[in-house]
C-alpha cells in the first residue's frame, strides 16, 4: 500500500468522522449531523452547478469516505462505484452502510479510476478530497480519468482549492505546537503530512487538461477559494476516430 493509503487508514482508525469533516469536534463528533449533512451538500453543490442526478444514472465516487457522499448518491442514481485510496475507510464504509444498494466499494490506485470501463458513468463526484492530494497534477490525471469513463453527455462534478496559500507548510513552531498538542490527544494527527496540507488547482492548467480528455469547463464557482466547485462536461457524441 502506498504512503497515501498509510496516512488516511491510520486517520480512519483516529477519528474517521473528523476526517472526513474537520468541523465536526475532534473525537467527540457530532454522527447525526454527520449523516445528515450528506444529502445537504449534495443539494447545494448540484443546485450550485445546475446539474441533476437522474434515477437511471451510474455515479462514480472518487473518495468515498466512509460513504456519507455516497448515501446521498444512491438515494438518486441506479448505482455508485465508491472509490477511495484507504481499505480502512472503505471498511468503515460497509461497517456504518450495510443496507446501501447498488453500491461497490472499490480500493482505489491513488492516480485512476480504474477499474471503471471507458464510457463506464454517467456522472462523477467528488467532495473534499482532491484539496488533499499533494501533487497537483496527479488530481489533473484524475480530470483526464474523467474523460475517459464519462459517457457522451456525461458530467462531472467536483470540488478543489483554488487558494494557494491554504497548503504552504506551517511554520517550525506551529508544527511543533501541534505535534506536541496530538501527542496528548489535544489535537488531530498528521495535520503537517503533505496528504492533509495538500494542493490547490491553476483553473486555466485544469481547463487546459479538460480540454485535452474531451472535457468542456461548464461552470466553475467560488474561484479564489478553498471550496471551488467545478462542472466538466462530454459533448453529447464524441469525436469519431480518424480512419
Amino acid at each position: 500500500m502506498n504512503e497515501i493509503g498509510d496516512f488516511w487508514d491510520a486517520r480512519a482508525d483516529e477519528d474517521a468522522f473528523y476526517f472526513v469533516d474537520n468541523r465536526l469536534e475532534y473525537r467527540n463528533p457530532d454522527v447525526v449531523r454527520f449523516w445528515a449533512d450528506g444529502p445537504r451538500l449534495l443539494d447545494r453543490i448540484l443546485g450550485e452547478l445546475g446539474v441533476r442526478i437522474e434515477r437511471g444514472d451510474e455515479v462514480v465516487e472518487i473518495g468515498c469516505g466512509i460513504g456519507r457522499m455516497t448515501r446521498a448518491l444512491a438515494a438518486r442514481g441506479a448505482s455508485v462505484r465508491a472509490l477511495d485510496v484507504s481499505e480502512r475507510m472503505l471498511a468503515l464504509a460497509r461497517e456504518h452502510n450495510p443496507r446501501l444498494s447498488g453500491v461497490e466499494w472499490i480500493l482505489g490506485d491513488g492516480s485512476s479510476l480504474r477499474p471503471i470501463a471507458d464510457a463506464g458513468a454517467d456522472a462523477c463526484f467528488s467532495h473534499v478530497v482532491f484539496q488533499h492530494i499533494p501533487d497537483p497534477e496527479i488530481t489533473l490525471g484524475y480530470v483526464r480519468e474523467m474523460g475517459r469513463v464519462l459517457r457522451p453527455g456525461g458530467w462531472s462534478a467536483f470540488q478543489v482549492s483554488d487558494l494557494p496559500e491554504l497548503h504552504r507548510r506551517p511554520r517550525i513552531e506551529q508544527r511543533v505546537f501541534g505535534w506536541l498538542r496530538s501527542r496528548i490527544g489535544r489535537a488531530p494527527h498528521g495535520q503537517g503530512h503533505p496528504a492533509w496540507r495538500g494542493s490547490a488547482i491553476d483553473l486555466g492548467r485544469l481547463e487546459a487538461v479538460a480540454s485535452q480528455a474531451g472535457l468542456e469547463v461548464e461552470r466553475v464557482s467560488g474561484k479564489g477559494t478553498q471550496f471551488c466547485l467545478v462542472l466538466l462536461r462530454a459533448p453529447a457524441q464524441r469525436p469519431s476516430a480518424a480512419s
